[in-house]
């Protein structure tokens, strides 16, 4: 197919009492051409616990799965080998995540390493909030190379009892990972060491009860851009790469006044200009667009469209940046909007990946 995109998706293949239902496969991989929207699936494998969070490699020959799977005291990471060619997953390996409800993972710039996330429930257990992984030649994972704990918790006695650590990203530079704490209302940033340690620079804090879950970073490395969860705010902050530290910008709400209490917000994602970006509202069931200020960080609102399902978990654009998929993880399916570079709106396309229970895209060229 011309203009093709390939398309990995996790889905819930195993019970959990604060998923509603799983009704997926597992891991699936498909094909997307961008001018006729036809879809495709490739392949597809049910050997792996609820992949809730995928990374890719860019040439879409790795993928690294999160299993979150409720009261095991450790999640598991597992490597697959996708072949282009014969259109096949392999399993190469699994690691432990040393820590509960394994919630998000990214590989570093350079390629050599892998960073998980452990959102964590309870106690007992490694407990660690972060762990390090790197590769061998096949793509396979190494044992951990360092882990690293966080403490605290936050006003919102449901959901901040503890630490809940729920997203590692790296900046736009490398060699710094700013890790999201939804249990502590704080950024915590890193230095990843060649090693693979861990070196904690910074810690960056967010209004009590926000919520941080997932970041967005601007192209010119100086923004970055957080959805918070529990607040249902997005919170633009400008990073010192020298130190780590962010300083908040601007905050704006992801959704109307009236629809603040029955949501939940999730992902976060920006234009490849960096124009603008997008966020998933599960309750309102909604993608959020703000449009950017490109030299003071500061957000507008463009408007909400609907998700065209229920409770969007996770939002992808493709790289040419025109289209953007939404994961409706109790709508079971993934929606195709087409995106307007100039305005940053989308149209729903009325085409979708009908799947069971989808939690996570990832789209590579």
């Amino acid at each position: 197919m011309r203009n093709a995109c390939l398309v990995f998706v996790g889905s819930l293949n195993r019970e959990a009492p604060y998923f509603q239902g799983a009704r997926g496969v597992g891991l699936g991989v498909y094909s997307f051409d961008e001018q006729t929207l036809e879809t495709r699936k490739l392949a597809e494998t049910d050997d792996v616990d609820n992949p809730t969070f995928l990374s890719v490699t860019p040439d879409g020959t790795r993928v690294y799965a999160n299993s979150e799977v409720f009261a095991w005291r450790e999640g598991t990471v597992s490597a697959y080998r996708f072949d282009r060619d014969s259109g096949t997953l392999a399993y190469l390996n699994k690691q432990p995540s040393l820590g509960s409800i394994t919630a998000h993972n990214t590989i570093t710039r350079d390629g050599t390493k892998l960073l998980v996330a452990n959102y964590g429930m309870g106690e007992g257990g490694p407990d660690r909030a972060v762990a390090v992984y790197g590769f061998d030649k096949d793509g396979a994972l190494s044992p951990p190379l360092d882990a690293v704990s966080h403490r605290g918790s936050g006003p919102n006695a449901a959901r901040q009892e503890r630490s809940h650590a729920h997203s590692v990203t790296e900046t736009i530079t490398g060699g710094t990972a700013i890790v999201a704490d939804l249990g502590i209302d704080r950024l915590v940033s890193y230095r990843i060491e060649q090693d693979g340690n861990l070196t904690r620079l910074a810690e960056s804090v967010l209004p009590p009860g926000a919520g941080p879950r997932h970041l967005a970073l601007h192209p010119n490395g100086r923004f970055v851009f957080v959805m918070n969860e529990l607040d249902s705010t997005i919170v633009s902050m400008a990073l010192d790469e020298g130190t780590g530290k962010l300083s908040i910008l601007d905050i704006k709400p992801a959704v109307p006044v009236e629809a603040r209490d029955g949501n939940h917000c999730a992902d976060i994602q920006i234009s490849p200009d960096g124009r603008f970006i997008y966020g998933s509202n599960r309750g309102h069931d909604s993608v959020v667009i703000m449009a950017v200020g490109q030299q003071t960080g500061t957000l507008s609102l463009v408007g909400h469209v609907p998700c065209g399902g229920a409770t969007p978990r996770n939002l992808a654009l493709t790289p040419s940046g025109g289209h953007l998929f939404s994961a409706n993880q109790n709508g079971n399916r993934i929606s195709i909007f087409v995106r307007d570079a100039g305005s940053g709106m989308l149209t729903d396309s009325g085409r979708a990946i009908e799947t069971g229970t989808p939690m996570c895209v990832r789209i590579v060229a």
